[in-house]
């Protein structure tokens, strides 16, 4: 097999995993907003995911910040590629400053 066509389909699965965990995580923070307005609990054994989706959520955000401001550089759209770089993260950027070595 041609290391291209490995590395198109892992970025393919790790794009799906990401934009499914990345919403599975806005939803959960979602959850945790509402928890938190109408004094519910959450169940504390939910801390530690918490935590994990709050690194992840702004480790996405920041490098949907870093895609929007390079996107116009690369002839693309800055908002929508900020939140496609959001959604799956690392390899959006990966994506974006590939493409400028391909030109």
């Amino acid at each position: 097999m041609n290391l291209k066509f490995i590395r198109r389909d892992i970025f393919t699965f790790v794009k799906i995993i990401s934009t499914v965990l990345i919403t599975s995580a806005i939803g959960l923070e979602s959850w945790n907003i509402y928890a938190v307005i109408t004094n519910s609990n959450v169940p504390s054994i939910l801390n530690p995911i918490f935590w994990i989706e709050r690194f992840a959520m702004t480790a996405h955000f920041i490098e949907g910040i870093i895609a929007g401001f390079y996107a116009p550089s690369r002839k693309k759209m800055p908002i929508k590629y900020a939140a496609y770089t959001f959604f799956v993260g690392t390899i959006g950027l990966l994506e974006l400053f590939d493409q400028q070595d391909d030109s």
